[in-house]
């Protein structure tokens, strides 16, 4: 196991990585665009995955050309993917786990999404996580979202702490390049991508689960 270094706070992205939505929301894209006359690939859909609301819309324009009706798509998406998770939103395998370790360590916890706020605070909400974090950041609150560092960097900032005191927990490429360029120890815990060397190599850590990072991080127990 890779060790890693002292934390004094954890920043977690959300979809893929709290939240087991991934391959729900897969199911909806490959829908929506076969039901607008466009057929989705396995390279565009993973390319999507990690991004924002505006790096999404210009790589399906790219991919599919100008006449792509991106906010009928994202609407729809949106519609579906509320009614899917209207009464259960599926947690990652080890969050209860995790979060419970580390509320009885007096860890602070928090969010950085590229998610809109109704999206996050919504799925949080109804997965029961919600309370646990300290502060949640959205795509509402930055003006650059990920790969750029500033959701992270906003995060430690609301966390009162610097950026290289953070442990930042992410599934995908460009919210790996995020956490890592807003200076925080940075492990990837991969869902649907996996990460390519470039990305391998901006991690302190690749892990298969959030059960291996609990093992990892707390080799000892509370006292």
């Amino acid at each position: 196991m890779s060790r890693l270094s002292p934390f004094a706070a954890v920043v977690f992205d959300m979809d893929g990585t709290l939240l087991d939505t991934e391959l729900v929301f897969r199911d909806i894209v490959w829908d929506v665009s076969r039901t607008l006359g466009f057929t989705m690939t396995d390279d565009i859909h993973l390319s999507m995955v990690g991004a924002s609301h505006e790096a999404t819309s210009a790589l399906l324009v790219e991919a599919y050309g100008a006449s792509f009706p991106y906010s009928q798509f994202d609407a729809e998406c949106r519609r579906l993917m509320k009614g899917r998770m209207a009464e259960a939103v599926p947690v990652k395998a080890g969050v209860p786990e995790l979060l419970g370790e580390l509320r009885q360590r007096r860890i602070p916890m928090a969010v950085a999404t590229s998610s809109r706020a109704p999206h996050a605070f919504g799925h949080l909400g109804t997965a029961g996580l919600l309370e646990m974090f300290e502060t949640i950041v959205t795509r509402d609150d930055v003006a650059n979202p990920k790969p750029d560092p500033e959701p992270y960097l906003l995060a430690a900032r609301r966390l009162g702490l610097a950026p290289g005191a953070c442990l930042a927990i992410e599934d995908s490429l460009m919210g790996v390049r995020a956490a890592s360029a807003s200076g925080m120890q940075t492990v990837m815990v991969p869902d649907l991508v996996q990460p390519t060397d470039e990305v391998r190599a901006l991690c302190r850590a690749v892990m298969g689960s959030l059960h291996e990072l609990r093992a990892t991080a707390f080799a000892t127990p509370v006292a």
